[in-house]
């Protein structure tokens, strides 16, 4: 399946451990930065299709705010219960301080 790469943030625009939602050909996509890289994965918890990107970030993991699902930034691995699906991740590209996601067309 071929894929695109698309602009959708500013390196600075999403400050260490903060989160940032965008919107990406109709798809919400959470930036997440840890560790000053930043990690893309879908904005969807897989247990109640909660809004992720609303949940705070805790160290490489992110925490659903509805139900505390929590879910690996870098792998997009469940984590904790009661999640037990993944979530997407997307390549992630930085060129002179843009943030780039990798999507499929």
């Amino acid at each position: 399946m071929p894929s695109q790469t698309v602009a959708v943030a500013r390196r600075d625009e999403i400050p260490e451990g903060k989160v940032k939602v965008v919107d990406v050909n109709g798809v919400r996509i959470a930036l997440c930065n840890y560790g000053g890289r930043i990690y893309a994965i879908d904005d969807v918890c897989t247990h109640d299709r909660g809004p992720l990107g609303q949940g705070e970030l805790i160290g490489h993991e992110i925490e659903c705010p509805r139900h505390g699902a929590r879910f690996d930034v870098e792998s997009g691995r469940a984590t904790r219960l009661p999640a037990v699906r993944p979530v997407r991740t997307y390549p992630v590209h930085e060129r002179d301080g843009a943030i780039e996601v990798e999507v499929q067309t």
